[in-house]
């Protein structure tokens, strides 16, 4: 059938915002942009500080723009990791509009969030997601997102693993439709 989050992504795609993009000075498909917030990733000195590190080597080959989460700066102050930032373009945490805005226009999307993988897939961009797992299996089963840790990142970000964006995978956008459609059909029996 679909997903009605695509159907929402394609309602407010007009709406999103380029402020932060523009400010920037940012270039189309020039850069990634990077969210991580969970506990398992930025709770741990050592595997936070493996993450950042390889943030650091992706930084000197691709342009990165990091909105960073309260939690995250919270420990990175904390652990005393700023070093590693200093390549990174670190901004304050950005609305929904503009973080869309920032996504639509990237290269790709490393992320830890369950809700901005899936987004980068309406928006066509690969995201690589910093999890164990995810629940968004059919995503990293078609090949276009990729699970990563602390110690594969930059490979899983760099390697050359286009895939052609062929859609689909969530529907057409027109699952409310649908669901109209099948609701009239079962009450009109």
């Amino acid at each position: 059938m679909g997903d009605v989050t695509y159907d929402l992504y394609l309602e407010m795609e007009p709406r999103f915002k380029y402020d932060v993009y523009e400010e920037l000075k940012l270039k189309e498909g020039k850069y990634i942009v990077v969210t991580l917030h969970r506990d398992f990733n930025v709770d741990n000195k050592e595997k936070l500080e493996k993450i950042f590190k390889q943030l650091s080597k992706i930084a000197v080959e691709k342009k990165i723009v990091f909105p960073i989460h309260p939690r995250t700066k919270r420990r990175v102050q904390e652990f005393g990791l700023e070093e590693y930032l200093k390549d990174i373009t670190v901004i304050e945490p950005v609305d929904y509009l503009n973080l869309m805005g920032l996504v639509k226009r990237c290269w790709k999307v490393i992320t830890d969030s369950g809700g901005l993988q899936k987004e980068a897939y309406f928006a066509g961009k690969q995201a690589v997601v910093l999890m164990p797992d995810t629940g968004w299996r059919e995503l990293v089963e078609v090949g276009w997102n990729r699970l990563a840790d602390e110690e594969n990142l930059y490979q899983s970000v760099m390697e050359d693993n286009y895939r052609d964006f062929s859609g689909g995978v969530y529907g057409k956008g027109n699952a409310a439709e649908l669901i109209v459609e099948i609701l009239c059909k079962t009450l009109n029996r």
